[in-house]
């Protein structure tokens, strides 16, 4: 089970990892241990997701989801695949909480008179710096 907060757990059930031959460095193992770690989850089928997360999810990452609805991840950071398939998950479980809460609604506000009165005197104040230095021709 992949926990992402308190109201959000993707079964590993959902997630299918598959293995290959990892680029990078590694040596002689290198050619022959299949360290790279590639994740799949559906996204549009999860029932572990809410509604509303999965809309925000599948807005955000449109670009990395298959037109099957799957999100691909991979990772060939580590030469073992424990910590790959690790390393997957966590940046799954990053995505998610991207997503999970609601973004808040910025509220139009005036600015209040005292406000609008110290940047009137700052600009009158500036000016007068200005004027200051300015060259006069009599």
């Amino acid at each position: 089970m992949l926990v992402i907060n308190d109201r959000i757990s993707v079964p590993l059930r959902e997630i299918e990892f598959s293995f290959a031959r990892s680029p990078g460095p590694g040596g002689q193992n290198v050619n022959k241990v299949n360290t790279k770690v590639i994740l799949r989850w559906n996204v549009e089928k999860s029932p572990s997701l809410p509604d509303d997360v999965t809309e925000r999810f599948l807005q955000k990452y449109k670009r990395r989801i298959t037109k099957k609805g799957e999100l691909v991840l991979n990772s060939h950071r580590f030469r073992d695949q424990g910590r790959n398939v690790a390393d997957c998950l966590n940046k799954l479980k990053d995505l998610i909480l991207a997503v999970a809460d609601a973004p808040v609604v910025r509220k139009k506000k005036k600015p209040s008179k005292a406000a609008k009165r110290r940047r009137m005197e700052n600009k009158k104040r500036q000016s007068e710096k200005k004027n200051s230095r300015r060259q006069r021709f009599d």
